[in-house]
């Protein structure tokens, strides 16, 4: 039987937004995570405010840790950032931002850059916004490329976009932006929500899956492993039997008591996680 391996866990600053990016940083070291997904809000790393200055000192901080970033998610969800935009001034500082992100994960030798679809207006066709979120996404991801950085597409819930949903969102806007430099991103609590599985991720898009955000959920929320109603040690074996061969990231958002101590929030998701994962 295939096994995922401990090593392939990826630490994260989710729910550490009111802690200093160094509290986070040495708490990856306490719980032996040397590969790091990289949430970009303030204040840790956000990218409106960060500048070069900056990325020198986190990657000090990185390197006199022995710590290697993975992957840059912008905050594109919550705040006002939306690549899929009808407002034009919205629309391009979203691209632009991005942009910028690409220029961060170059700096800081992260070879991913997080993307999602951004999403249109409840009151239009949702074609309009479709077609500006393939603009959108061509742009910056052609950006990427350039700087030695690959994209990942994750589909959203409904709650969230209107846009890339499913796995039949995730491959028609892959067809559309026609680039080989976006990947796929699984979300177990997106693919729950849509009523999907690992093995409709292995069928469409199999290798081309290079992250997975492993969380809980009810099915929705982000939960800690365990406090959620998902069937968290089947998806791991659903990974491993389409040797998935990428990073799993806890993204943790569902409560608010995590933000209070996302150190044992995590560590909570590890000690679930090892249970069906080899050291």
């Amino acid at each position: 039987m295939n096994r995922l391996s401990a090593r392939q866990v990826c630490g994260s600053n989710f729910s550490y937004q009111h802690l200093r990016f160094e509290k986070f940083l040495d708490d990856m070291v306490e719980l032996e995570l040397q590969h790091l997904e990289i949430w970009g809000i303030a204040p840790h790393l956000h990218l409106n405010q960060v500048g070069s200055s900056d990325l020198r000192r986190i990657k000090g901080q990185l390197r006199e840790r022995d710590l290697r970033m993975h992957c840059l998610t912008p905050e594109q969800v919550l705040y006002p950032i939306n690549i899929a935009s009808g407002a034009t001034w919205l629309r391009e500082l979203s691209v632009d931002l991005f942009r910028k992100g690409a220029d961060i994960c170059e700096e800081l030798e992260a070879p991913y850059l997080f993307l999602t679809s951004g999403r249109g207006g409840e009151d239009e066709p949702r074609e309009d916004a479709w077609k500006r979120s393939v603009d959108s996404l061509g742009a910056i991801v052609t950006y990427a490329e350039r700087r030695g950085v690959t994209c990942l597409l994750e589909p959203l819930q409904r709650t969230e976009s209107n846009l890339v949903i499913s796995t039949a969102d995730i491959r028609r806007m892959l067809n559309d932006v026609g680039s080989s430099n976006v990947k796929v991103a699984l979300d177990t609590v997106a693919m729950a929500v849509a009523g999907e599985t690992v093995a409709d991720y292995r069928r469409e898009f199999g290798a081309d899956v290079r992250h997975v955000h492993l969380v809980d959920g009810k099915p929705a929320g982000h939960l800690v492993w365990g406090d959620g109603e998902l069937p968290m040690s089947q998806f791991v074996q659903d990974l491993a039997d389409m040797d998935y061969s990428g990073f799993l990231t806890f993204e943790l958002f569902g409560d608010n008591s995590y933000s209070l101590d996302p150190l044992a929030a995590l560590r909570r998701c590890l000690d679930a996680a090892r249970t069906v994962l080899v050291a």
